[in-house]
């Protein structure tokens, strides 16, 4: 064999080696999950929490196989615009409040109800339990697969006008509320302006005086630094903030069985964490807030609250919502 033709078989042996190696590593490549969320990634956000357990549980489970990359900020748009997607399968995964879950499945309604979850426990039981189960089933039926609920703690009132006290005390205020009617027929009974707003446009609008305030978890008034344009934090505790953790489910039927099971065992793995972690954190975030200014009271009459809002429960039993509703509170006895 001549020079020349040593030189091509070298040449042609070496160009056979990279597309088997280019093949191997194809092959080995893995499948991503792009998981988004609206609120940051700091360390104590109940939201960023939660997606780095997804991350850690499910590149575990699947040994690598499957890779959970990480969107916050609204970096795949704001909580609707994400379902919408999950939907048809153009965004994979998300982390979603209850309430805009709740308006593609208005039974979801139910887990915002003012004052019906006394404790965290009592809420994941219920969650975890026969309403969890029923609520995933209507779900989906839209295209979307609930993995599990994960935490955002209670949520509480903060303004600039005044504590809040009493019901009498947040009459005249302008709250930002989400764009779910639970949540307006809530501030509207207790005699406040309830102001439907998506959530990135809220920080501006409080530091302008547009709104004088919102209802909010304790970790996100600190991961969101709301400390700096909002004076009042009264812990009134109205609202348990459950956060959904669902799926595309195009995204998720397109996984081979075996990772299908493996990130639904991830995801179990996953809730468990952020709960654990929520917990902890709530311990030392009132601390870090007054820190910062905020000015906090406690609430004393619970029972004026309830009496308050019984209208909201009226009407979301009027709007076909009974039986959710019945087996909801059945569960918190």
């Amino acid at each position: 064999m001549n020079h020349r033709n040593k030189l091509r078989t070298l040449i042609a042996l070496a160009a056979s080696a990279c597309l088997t190696l280019g093949a191997s590593v194809h092959a080995q490549s893995p499948t991503v999950i792009k998981l988004g969320w609206t609120t940051s990634d700091g360390a104590q956000d109940p939201y960023a929490v939660g997606a780095r357990a997804f991350k850690a549980a499910v590149e575990k489970e699947t040994a690598g196989r499957v890779e959970v990359q990480l969107f916050p900020n609204r970096a795949l748009g704001d909580e609707r615009q994400m379902l919408e997607g999950m939907r048809f399968g153009t965004v994979d995964a998300g982390i979603i409040t209850n309430a805009v879950i709740a308006q593609l499945e208005p039974a979801f309604s139910v887990n915002d109800l003012p004052f019906l979850y006394a404790t965290e426990a009592q809420a994941h039981k219920t969650l975890d339990g026969e309403i969890g189960k029923d609520l995933g089933g209507k779900l989906a039926g839209k295209g979307i697969v609930l993995l599990g609920f994960m935490e955002g703690g209670f949520r509480n009132m903060i303004n600039n006008k005044r504590p809040v006290s009493t019901p009498a005390d947040v009459q005249g205020v302008k709250y930002r509320v989400m764009q779910n009617p639970v949540f307006i027929d809530m501030f509207t009974s207790l005699g406040g302006s309830a102001v439907p707003m998506a959530w990135g446009e809220t920080f501006t609008a409080v530091q302008q005086g547009t709104i004088d305030g919102l209802e909010i978890p304790l970790a996100v008034i600190d991961s969101n630094k709301y400390f700096e344009v909002t004076k009042f934090l009264s812990l009134t505790n109205h609202t348990y903030s459950a956060i959904g953790l669902v799926m595309s489910k195009r995204s998720l039927d397109k996984l081979p069985a075996d990772l299908r099971k493996a990130v639904e065992t991830a995801a179990t793995a996953a809730v468990a964490t952020q709960r654990q972690t929520a917990a902890a954190d709530a311990k030392t975030t009132l601390a870090k807030l007054e820190s910062n200014g905020m000015k906090i009271n406690p609430v004393q009459d619970v029972a004026a609250f309830r009496a308050s809002v019984k209208p909201v429960y009226d009407k979301f039993r009027q709007s076909g919502q009974g039986a959710v509703l019945d087996k909801a509170l059945e569960a918190v006895k």
